[in-house]
């Protein structure tokens, strides 16, 4: 069930703090960012790290008087140092976009996620809930003031998640160790070396849920992966064996190679570059402006269909094969196909439609084809991408399962029911990502003799008539009213005006 976090999401995003010496302070970048080189490990200066510090600084305010001399300068030299940059980043820039080998960058600006990257000889070490990462740059040894391969040059967490903001959740989440070693030229063990990068990620958390499932993973997934091409191994903490077959479609259009679960396969796997934690941007959408070639929630749509399409079609021949020995009116099935489609996602329980056979015979009066579509948790996604994708309108009862919509063909008609209390969980989850796929939106707010609650209360109680107080006292209020116990009955004459309206608009754009 989609947790209502919109105080939390909006206005609470929390600073971490870092205390550092004086030495590792001018290492440090804004956006909660950590220089590849640093370590949180304080150590007393050494009379040659306090030397080399000094001419680092001169040699660093050399260069920034050149860089306010040359609006051309970019620190190059720096970099051939093998430092990051410790000037003011750039907010247009893409933070650990250029991360040296032997390094990790931990990107913990945003208040959704964080990222981390590792370059070099990487190699897991699941036993220890470590990926390591040694380093052979003697210049880091030096600074560091160590000499010992056991210990860490640097060492990062991270739980690879992409609700950093709701702490209750987080605290489920498995932790990762990101470790830099010194390498001393000691043989490293490496069962599997891989010539492409990894994705570490966690489907831990809400994994469970269809709104979390696409929202905190496979969207985030699309998002940070895209770029690759498929060439990318992705590497799965709390590892599911039915996340994979249910998803294994979307997978396989990601990636071409077999996924790996982290806690489960205990051989070291070696890689160059990986990539640990989702990049995320909004709910059920892609920020185009950020992500590599442009990509938008309609290049998402079209994976989808990439995804699911050669499913669907094997489908569809093995119902040809089943009409011909029946033998199935076709005149009849043809007549049906000039209608538009109108599909309802039905909910059982809470905030299900309770007249709902008397809209179906509605809608079939104003002349849609109606389908029913009842989800469980085992049905294949290919088939209710089929139903969905054919329909010229979706209406349903807000709640996870109107994360279908996006499966509907961009131009379609979205009719989203929304109950009492839920307005602004309602347009935030899914009217407003909707628009950004091109949908047509339509949210049918109840009345409150639309709902059960009507039945339970004094007409004046607050329950009835100022929701938003009630989900002002927090989320368990929300939803052990609003959610658990509440059904719809749609007032057929209030409701139908919509209906009318999606009508007109399909048989308008067919």
């Amino acid at each position: 069930m989609v947790k209502y976090q919109k105080n939390h999401l909006m206005y609470n995003k929390r600073i971490k703090e870092y205390v550092v010496d004086e030495d590792e302070e001018s290492c440090l970048v804004p956006f909660g960012v950590i220089c590849g080189k640093s370590s949180h490990i304080n150590k007393r200066a050494k009379p040659k790290l306090l030397y080399f510090v000094f001419l680092s600084l001169v040699f660093c305010s050399l260069i920034l008087t050149h860089h306010l001399l040359s609006s051309n300068s970019n620190f190059s030299l720096l970099y051939s140092f093998g430092f990051d940059k410790c000037s003011e980043a750039d907010i247009n820039t893409s933070i650990c976009s250029s991360v040296p080998n032997g390094t990790i960058c931990c990107d913990r600006s945003s208040i959704r996620s964080d990222i981390c990257i590792m370059r070099g000889d990487v190699r897991t070490h699941s036993n220890s809930s470590s990926i390591v990462l040694y380093n052979t740059d003697g210049l880091s040894d030096y600074l560091s003031g160590n000499d010992d391969e056991a210990t860490p040059i640097q060492h990062e967490i991270i739980r690879p998640y992409t609700r950093k903001w709701e702490t209750s959740v987080m605290n489920t989440i498995d932790e990762l160790n990101l470790i830099v070693k010194r390498d001393s030229g000691t043989h490293h063990k490496c069962d599997i070396q891989h010539d492409v990068p990894a994705v570490f990620f966690s489907t831990g958390g809400y994994t469970g849920n269809l709104y979390h499932e696409f929202n905190d993973g496979i969207l985030p997934l699309y998002i940070t992966c895209q770029h690759f091409n498929k060439k990318v191994v992705f590497v799965i903490l709390e590892y599911h064996g039915w996340w994979i077959t249910k998803y294994g479609d979307i997978l396989s259009q990601l990636s071409e190679y077999p996924v790996i679960d982290f806690s489960g396969d205990k051989r070291v796997h070696c890689f160059r570059e990986t990539i640990i934690g989702l990049r995320i941007h909004d709910e059920l959408s892609i920020d185009s402006s950020l992500t590599e070639g442009n990509k938008s929630i309609r290049d998402f749509h079209s994976l989808l269909d990439q995804s699911y399409w050669p499913r669907i079609s094997d489908l569809i021949q093995e119902e040809e094969r089943e009409k011909e020995k029946v033998g199935v009116n076709n005149n009849q099935i043809s007549k049906n196909l000039n209608k538009p489609k109108l599909v309802i996602v039905s909910r059982n329980g809470s905030r299900a439609i309770t007249n709902e056979e008397s809209v179906v015979k509605m809608a079939e009066d104003i002349g849609f084809l109606v389908e029913v579509l009842r989800p469980e948790r085992s049905t294949e996604l290919a088939k209710i991408y089929r139903v969905v994708n054919s329909s010229d309108v979706m209406v349903g009862v807000h709640g996870a399962a109107m994360t279908h919509f996006l499966f509907t063909k961009p131009g379609s008609v979205f009719i989203q029911v929304v109950p009492l209390g839920t307005d602004w969980a309602a347009e935030t989850y899914y009217g407003e990502p909707a628009r950004k796929l091109g949908l047509r939106y339509i949210g049918y707010k109840i009345w409150a003799k639309e709902s059960s609650l009507y039945h339970d209360y004094e007409k004046k109680d607050p329950i009835l008539t100022d929701p938003d107080s009630v989900n002002s006292k927090g989320w368990e209020f929300t939803k052990k009213i609003y959610l658990d116990r509440q059904t719809v009955r749609l007032d057929l004459t209030r409701f139908q005006k919509r209906l009318i309206r999606a009508y007109h608009y399909t048989i308008n754009i067919n």
